[in-house]
């Protein structure tokens, strides 16, 4: 009993030191995450929304956006994905310039302002017989059709694959990307920021070193990012935490050195295991996240990173709109996008869908008694 009114004096000290504008330590995040306790755990989330509010204020943003996944032919073999397909593979697509068009002319047509690009890491995507030549084009050829949209393509690990396939340097890809028209990169890839947890469910994944650097470099470069985790698989709270700290210290870099670029948001990707490959899916021991455990951490989030990373967004598709407008009252400013299509996390048997009408969005919004606005990319 002594230890659990302790425990309670502890949390208590460090959310009060939180609210009054401090950083959390990472042995103070991890006491946090650990907290199994209901009515604990809900003054935590009370804290997170409270910041919310200093931070951000009570204004939900939304983005009119599509996804679309090039490709699925991918060579590696991640053991949480169920996107991936090898060339020839029953279930492969590998999309031409005419079909990404069309479906870039089809989110124009419901005012979207961005295009979210992702996809395999296919070695055949060369043009010209260089893989830079073939990401250019993508490029070049929705701009060309579509100025006005804010193309956000291509992870940290896209840019690895793209160098290593050419021989150049990060820093050239990048560079190139950007003066063709890419607006902002996503931060996935990032899965958890920790080699351990890395060399067992991505071992042919970039390490985490590459990803910070390729991340920095393109804040310094003046390319705006997202940040991601994915969350609830293999990892245990101090990795989870560590994760966070690793974010938080890459925004701090970019402060620091005034870099013209810097993260823009921070989005939990909690892991979907029903159609994962079977050795992870058994470990894990659950085909769908924890709600409850997903809403934890994204307060916990709030609370660790929100002085440095301002706009928090859950994921619709992976906890559902319910759990989305939870999540909006524990720590979370934003609600994402329509997206209008999405195969990575579908895929893996996810239940939120696969498109957000902006009407979905706005009345889940209106039901939390919260303004709503449109936003743009980099908010």
């Amino acid at each position: 009993m002594v230890n659990q009114v302790q425990n309670i004096d502890l949390v208590s000290d460090i959310l009060t030191r939180a609210v009054d504008g401090k950083d959390i330590a990472i042995d103070e995040g991890v006491l946090l995450l650990e907290q199994s306790d209901s009515e604990v755990r809900k003054t935590i989330r009370k804290t997170a929304d409270l910041l919310r509010q200093q931070q951000v204020g009570d204004t939900v943003t939304y983005i009119i956006n599509r996804n679309i996944n090039f490709t699925n032919i991918c060579e590696q073999h991640c053991s949480f994905c169920a996107f991936r397909r090898d060339a020839g593979e029953a279930g492969s697509f590998w999309l031409d310039i005419e079909q990404i068009i069309n479906k870039a002319a089809e989110a124009v047509k419901i005012g979207a302002t961005e295009i979210c690009m992702q996809g395999g890491l296919n070695p055949q995507a060369k043009l010209e017989g260089t893989s830079l030549a073939y990401y250019l084009n993508i490029v070049t050829e929705i701009k060309s059709h579509f100025p006005q949209l804010h193309l956000h393509a291509f992870s940290p690990q896209e840019i690895q694959f793209i160098a290593r396939e050419d021989s150049i340097s990060y820093e050239k890809v990048l560079l190139a990307l950007k003066d063709i028209g890419l607006g902002s990169m996503p931060g996935t890839a990032a899965e958890i920021l920790d080699d351990r947890v890395r060399n067992v469910i991505c071992p042919e994944k970039i390490n985490s070193a590459t990803w910070l650097e390729i991340i920095s470099l393109a804040h310094s470069l003046g390319i705006f990012t997202t940040s991601t985790m994915l969350a609830g698989h293999i990892e245990t709270p101090q990795q989870q935490i560590e994760h966070l700290a690793k974010l938080r210290s890459l925004q701090q870099t970019a402060v620091d050195n005034n870099y013209p670029a810097k993260i823009t948001e921070f989005i939990i990707l909690p892991f979907v295991g029903q159609e994962a490959p079977a050795p992870i899916r058994r470990r894990v021991g659950r085909d769908q996240p924890s709600v409850a455990d997903v809403l934890h951490l994204t307060a916990i989030s709030r609370i660790f990173l929100g002085n440095w990373i301002v706009n928090h967004q859950p994921s619709w598709v992976k906890i559902g709109l319910e759990g989305a407008q939870q999540a909006l009252q524990g720590g979370c400013n934003d609600i994402g996008g329509t997206l209008m299509e999405e195969h990575i996390t579908t895929m893996a048997g996810a239940k939120g869908g696969t498109c957000m009408s902006v009407e979905n969005l706005q009345q889940a919004i209106i039901a939390l008694d919260r303004p709503y606005q449109q936003r743009d990319t980099i908010y």
